[in-house]
């Protein structure tokens, strides 16, 4: 089956604009009241995230009806054995959103036998919309973005995030995070992965690093990171980041050095 990738990411880009001003309206009188708890301590869902994916749902299927559906609030049936898959987070930073802290995104991956071929990730609040296809320059809204030229860790800004599970590593984890800290100009956690890969791919972070993650929270960022002139692997530094649950992605020089300071503690 032959997709016009192109012509998919101005439809995908223009839905994230639409869907985006749906969560961004509902977040001005968010009821507190129809929040839900999900399987994990402090896994929060709403309202807004499910409508949010059923909204995407309905566009994504009727613009591409062979493609498949990973998502994660599970509106839809989900699947992986097609030769396409949306792989999609309608609200990726949840919790900031429940809060009212403004970073929070749309995040719609398509994926090709497992790799994925194109992403957009929205920043809602900012109305800056991070996407990018196969083979082609990686942009916000209409500028195309790089990473960022920044050689060493020494001079780096990185990004992290914490997991609702797995936590019998939490103490490595902490190791890696506090050598990051020693050598770098710091460590941000925003809350969203797919905010934090989209920041890696336009150069105002240098690198991102978590684990126990899922693929609706990567797999758009993580192309536009690579289209962007970044690396991406997983922790032992191979190719399975979308859906192995671990993943380091920096810009080109400074990958290498932020792997070795994971290895070295993760196994």
């Amino acid at each position: 089956m032959t997709v016009n990738l192109k012509d998919l990411q101005k439809n995908v880009n223009a839905l994230c604009a639409e869907v985006g001003e749906f969560i961004y309206t509902e977040g001005s009188n968010f009821d507190r009241a129809r929040i839900e708890q999900k399987t994990g301590f402090n896994n929060l869902v709403s309202y807004v995230d499910k409508e949010a994916e059923k909204r995407i749902v309905k566009v994504l299927h009727n613009i591409l009806p062979q493609a498949g559906f990973i998502t994660e609030e599970g509106t839809v049936e989900q699947s992986k054995h097609n030769e396409y898959n949306w792989i999609i987070d309608p609200l990726d930073g949840t919790t900031n959103f429940l809060h009212g802290l403004p970073i929070y995104a749309i995040s719609i991956g398509l994926s090709r036998a497992d790799k994925v071929v194109l992403g957009a990730v929205y920043h809602v609040v900012r109305k800056e919309c991070f996407h990018a296809i196969e083979g082609d320059d990686a942009y916000c809204n209409d500028s195309i973005i790089r990473v960022s030229a920044v050689p060493t860790l020494n001079e780096s800004l990185l990004a992290t995030g914490f997991p609702y599970y797995h936590f019998d590593k939490g103490e490595v984890y902490l190791d890696i995070i506090k050598q990051f800290l020693e050598h770098t100009h710091g460590i941000r956690r925003l809350g969203s992965a797919a905010i934090d890969l989209a920041y890696v791919a336009c150069g105002r972070l240098e690198g991102f690093f978590e684990y126990s993650l899922n693929p609706w929270d990567v797999a758009a960022g993580t192309l536009i990171v690579q289209q962007a002139g970044g690396k991406v692997s997983d922790f032992k530094g191979g190719d399975n980041f979308v859906f192995g649950g671990e993943l380091c992605a920096a810009n080109g020089t400074m990958h290498g050095e932020m792997l070795q300071v994971i290895k070295s503690n993760w196994y």
